[in-house]
C-alpha cells in the first residue's frame, strides 16, 4: 500500500467518528426540539451535513485508491448512514489499515512473521 492510499484510509478513519457524534447529536437536538424549547438543529444540521460531506468525499477517494470491491464500499457507505455506523466504520478502517501496514512491511523484508 502506497503513502496515498493509506492516507486516504486514515482520512476516512478520522472523520467516521465525528460524523457519528454529529448524528447522534442532531437526533437528541431534534427530540429536544420538539419536547422542550430548546432548538439547536440547524447548528447540528449544519456540523452533521459538513461531515457528512466530508465523509462522502473521502469515502470516495479510498474507494478509488483501495480498489474496494462494490460489497465493501457499499458495506462503508451504509455505516455512514446509520446512527452507531461510524464507530463501527472507524473500527474497522483502523484493523484495515493496521493489516495493511503489516502486508507492507513483509513485503518489504520478503518474508511473513506471523
Amino acid at each position: 500500500m502506497d503513502i496515498k492510499t493509506a492516507s486516504s484510509l486514515q482520512r476516512l478513519r478520522l472523520v467516521s467518528a465525528p460524523e457519528a457524534v454529529s448524528f447522534l447529536l442532531l437526533l437528541v437536538c431534534s427530540v429536544l426540539k420538539r419536547t422542550t424549547e430548546f432548538n439547536a438543529v440547524p447548528v447540528m444540521g449544519a456540523i452533521h451535513g459538513v461531515l457528512f460531506i466530508l465523509y462522502v468525499l473521502f469515502w470516495l477517494d479510498a474507494w478509488n485508491r483501495t480498489k474496494w470491491n462494490v460489497k465493501t464500499a457499499a458495506l462503508y457507505f451504509v455505516l455512514s448512514v446509520l446512527p452507531l455506523g461510524g464507530f463501527f466504520a472507524e473500527r474497522k478502517l483502523k484493523r484495515e489499515a493496521e493489516d495493511a501496514v503489516i502486508a507492507s512491511r513483509a513485503g518489504r523484508e520478503g518474508t511473513v512473521n506471523a
